[in-house]
């Protein structure tokens, strides 16, 4: 077998390789690579020695990484996904036991649900009081009172 076809060979089992990285990750690690591998198999089959193989590899690969990466990056950018707990943020709830401050947490029934609460000012709430959540802090939630005129609970 001739030199230039084993290192075709060679090449195109490193894109093989390469191709079959990419299919098993889910990040777009190796196809950069793969397209490279594949440029080097065309040198080697127009007889390019070993040196220019290896920089066509590199050249391909960081000019296809860098032209194709930013379109990418735009189609398979994700969102990040909303839980169930994420909806009580904004909602109004009532104090059912005192909430002394930003560290000894209180309770809030808010969307039906008793919350584990703290003070988002570090200020006292008095039981029964109107407060809107602010946001979540691991499975407690950071509250103020309610100052608006329409103080609406959903349960």
């Amino acid at each position: 077998m001739p030199d230039a076809l084993k290192a075709v060979l060679i090449w195109i089992a490193i894109a093989v390789v390469f191709f079959i990285v990419e299919g098993v990750t889910v990040q777009l690690v190796a196809i950069w690579l793969a397209i490279g591998a594949l440029a080097s198999a065309i040198a080697a089959y127009f007889g390019a020695s070993v040196t220019i193989q290896f920089f066509v590899f590199a050249v391909v690969s960081l000019l296809a990484l860098l032209l194709s990466r930013p379109f990418v990056k735009k189609l398979i950018k994700t969102k990040p996904e909303k839980t169930n707990f994420d909806r009580v943020i904004g909602e109004n709830g009532v104090v059912i036991e005192d909430i002394s401050g930003d560290v000894i947490p209180g309770r809030v029934n808010a969307m039906g649900i008793d919350w584990s609460a703290v003070s988002a000012d570090g200020n006292p709430i008095s039981k029964d009081t109107i407060v809107r959540v602010v946001k979540l802090d691991g499975v407690k939630l950071v509250v103020e009172k309610n100052t608006d005129d329409a103080k609406h609970i959903q349960n």
